[in-house]
């Protein structure tokens, strides 16, 4: 085993399963490859990349992140009720559906509909996992050093990916 560690510009790639306070599973790589993100590139939750800082291949543990190192406290003020008649008509609202809101700077945020009624539909912009302690069971699989290129897009470039145009 390598003596390397995670640290910034690291590719790591790991195993997980995410629970939530009941123990039920939220996501998991099990039933598919592995994660694989730039370390220091925000790419995953704060407080899990935190906990993995220093970490080697191999690495084995249960990790738990509080709601501020992970997708942050809920708001209130995070949920707006917007007119139905902006979206396209030949939509099926559904509760649990994601868009991409634009806003006026021209910045895409990712919003849920929280619930559907004639006149109005209620979009809540907290993450669903808002406000929730996650438990995440995570091996650390492989390490490598990013390209110079990865570490300008901010993430790692996977085989065959057209996403940045240059592989």
């Amino acid at each position: 085993m390598s003596e390397e560690t995670i640290a910034q510009g690291k590719v790591v790639t790991f195993n997980y399963t995410l629970r939530d306070d009941a123990g039920e599973v939220l996501d998991s790589s099990t039933d598919r490859d592995p994660l694989e993100y730039l370390h220091g590139a925000g790419n995953i939750v704060p407080g899990l990349e935190r906990q993995l800082d220093g970490q080697a291949v191999g690495f084995d543990a249960k990790l738990t992140v509080k709601p501020e190192e992970g997708y942050g406290e809920r708001s209130d003020e995070a949920v707006h009720e917007v007119p139905r008649s902006q979206f396209p008509e030949e939509v099926e609202l559904q509760e649990g559906m994601m868009f991409g809101v634009q806003g006026p700077d021209g910045q895409v945020t990712p919003a849920w509909v929280a619930a559907v009624a004639d006149e109005n539909v209620t979009l809540d912009f907290n993450h669903p996992l808002a406000g929730q302690t996650l438990h995440f069971e995570v091996k650390v699989e492989a390490m490598r050093d990013a390209t110079d290129s990865e570490k300008e897009h901010g993430h790692p470039h996977q085989e065959g990916c057209s996403s940045c145009g240059e592989h």
